[in-house]
């Protein structure tokens, strides 16, 4: 049966790509020619294509009273980046069973991935039972003892308690209201259920108004979004990708059943690649569907460029952001082979405990106090702006508390006086503040202080990559070396002139190529060239909650008595945290704040 390819696309579950699609009828501008994106193509009766992906592209919006559409609102056509942030309405509609949710909900591992639902009656399983009204967060998706199941959990007393629930689960299951706010762009990527609209309620009031905005002024109410794809398809004859926009008054018939769907050229993202086995590499590919310009990590990815993909395998990149106290921050992956060097910055430590897990063997910890602390013991120290200490070891030490004796943990420290040291006891629990004093005016590789320090770990470049035209990091004014992490990559070079050869990351390259049947002339790959990567804040996200997926979260700090909670304390400093530097002398006077950047620029 014949759709329109919007009302086919609406409906369209991802899971069941690639599919074949065969014109029907249509209204078609300058003679049957339609372009997007720079791609031109024909789209006559009779012409079949193959779909192999969509996205939103854009958000139609219509002003909403009472949940329905205002008879007076126009339809108005609003970008991914259109500014404001929004609250998701939940829909009053219920989901008739596990499966239409798992359809037309994004349900995945990223933080909007957690769609959150509740039953009108309770759902009776082996050991528990869901009461109604019970928030349910819907994790994953997989197969359980042979039946596809949604992996769920809800909290109760503070108590998480995980369970299954078959997709053929049959029910009413209604959206929880969502306290979370988010952008335009991140309600279009996730939060826009398959076949249905979206309400959306503006957060905040834009602060900029002017005519060329097409909600009225001072518009504070609720839009309804309805999605328009662009749609990703393989013709025939077409060795590129061709992008299509959903809204396209053309009707189509779903002929994937009765058509041999290998006569197309086969797209495969870096991904499908990398699962190929490793017997199969080297392979010839050309590239159908290249990155944006943004994303470019080498000037070989162009479409219609053909490469050789020589092997994948796993390299270690360390994950870095700039340091800077207003966001938003720039991040990077720094191969090992960086070749420029480093120096020390000073850390900041929130905490005593913070120092106690920042020392090491290699050096002691040297620290200037820039928050004062009134210890309720007479046995511990109270600590003033200014004060300076050698970080010794945790230990335990008596406490006097309500007449009787304690136990507590302590940070031993020495405290740098004039002209001697003394020895003072910190409590772990102590919210103090606290800057590093670097010593070492060394110039460290990466790799050398990935070896000796423990990260994150400041960092400035002091010599630049001169293997590199443009070394990306040399104007960053500091660097927090977050930690070392594991990603997959592949190996290409150009097919006509393999001169060197790149590493491009599968995850985070968004491209499609098709494997040319061409022998590789050069099995050996030429001289292999790693460039530092500059990653959005999406990507830095993910990157770390995949990382940390296989760690041990680091023990918590010891709980401050609630009993024992220090009186509020001004104190006068007994040494200027500036002149602990060696800074020279202000000609006027300033802030401690000020005085504190000081300390960090030296």
């Amino acid at each position: 049966m014949a759709s329109t390819l919007e009302k086919f696309i609406h409906s369209l579950d991802p899971r069941a790509l690639p599919r074949v699609l065969q014109i029907q009828a249509g209204i078609y501008f300058q003679g049957s020619i339609y372009e997007m994106f720079g791609n031109e193509c024909c789209l006559s009766t009779g012409e079949v294509i193959k779909v192999i992906g969509f996205k939103i592209n854009k958000l139609i919006a219509s002003i909403c009273e009472n949940n329905e559409v205002s008879r007076f609102s126009a339809k108005v056509e609003l970008p991914l980046n259109f500014p404001g942030l929004y609250k998701v309405v939940a829909d009053k509609t219920p989901y008739v069973s596990i499966e239409e949710i798992t359809t037309s909900v994004f349900i995945g591992p990223t933080r909007f991935g957690h769609p959150c639902f509740y039953s009108p009656e309770d759902i009776k399983l082996t050991n528990l039972t869901i009461k109604h009204g019970e928030q349910i967060t819907f994790n994953s998706v997989e197969e359980v003892n042979g039946t596809m199941s949604v992996n769920c959990g809800i909290v109760r007393n503070n108590q998480s308690h995980s369970f299954t629930l078959p997709l053929s689960q049959e029910g009413k299951f209604y959206e929880c209201e969502d306290d979370q706010i988010y952008t335009l762009k991140e309600i279009a990527e996730w939060k826009i259920p398959k076949s249905r609209d979206r309400i959306v309620k503006l957060s905040n009031t834009l602060h900029i108004w002017d005519s060329s905005n097409p909600l009225p002024e001072n518009f504070d109410g609720c839009l309804i979004l309805t999605p328009v794809y662009e749609v990703q398809a393989v013709m025939k004859f077409r060795k590129d990708i061709v992008h299509i926009l959903s809204d396209l008054d053309i009707e189509v018939k779903d002929i994937t059943d009765c058509y041999d769907i290998s006569s197309f050229l086969q797209p495969l993202s870096l991904e499908d690649v990398f699962e190929r086995t490793s017997k199969e590499f080297p392979m010839t590919a050309e590239i159908m569907d290249g990155p944006s310009g943004s994303q470019k990590p080498c000037n070989l990815l162009h479409t219609g460029k053909e490469i050789v993909i020589y092997k994948k395998y796993q390299a270690t990149r360390v994950l870095a952001s700039e340091i800077r106290s207003n966001s938003p921050k720039r991040h990077f992956l720094i191969p090992m082979s960086y070749k420029g060097k480093f120096k020390r910055r000073p850390r900041e430590f929130p905490t005593a405990y913070d120092l106690e897990i920042a020392k090491s063997e290699k050096e002691q910890l040297h620290v200037v106090a820039t928050k004062a602390f009134d210890s309720p013991h007479k046995e511990l120290y109270s600590v003033s702006v200014g004060d300076q200490f050698l970080v010794q070891q945790c230990q335990t030490s008596e406490v006097l508390y309500e007449g009787r004796k304690k136990l507590i943990d302590v940070l031993a420290c020495e405290q740098i006086l004039s002209d001697t040291y003394k020895k003072v006891l910190l409590p772990m629990y102590m919210e103090g503040g606290f800057v590093e004093v670097i010593h070492d005016k060394k110039r460290y590789q990466l790799s050398e202080i990935c070896k000796e320090f423990r990260l994150p770990f400041n960092v400035k470049v002091s010599v630049r990559d001169l293997s590199v035209e443009e070394d990306i990091l040399a104007a960053v004014p500091g660097l927090q070396l977050e930690e070392e992490i594991t990603d997959s990559y592949l190996l290409i070079s150009s097919a006509s002139s393999p001169v060197e050869s790149w590493e491009i990351p599968v995850y985070r390259l968004n491209m499609s190529v098709h494997l040319l049947s061409k022998d590789v002339q050069t099995v050996v790959p030429p001289v292999t060239k790693t460039t530092v990567e500059e990653i959005s804040d999406e990507q830095y996200y993910m990157v770390r909650r995949y990382e940390n997926q296989t760690l041990h979260p680091p023990p918590r700090p010891p709980k401050k008595p609630t009993t024992l909670a220090p009186k509020p304390v001004f104190a006068v400093p007994r040494q200027g945290v500036s002149d602990v530097l060696q800074a020279p002398k202000e000609q006027e006077k300033n802030v401690w704040e000020k005085r504190l950047t000081a300390l960090v620029t030296h």
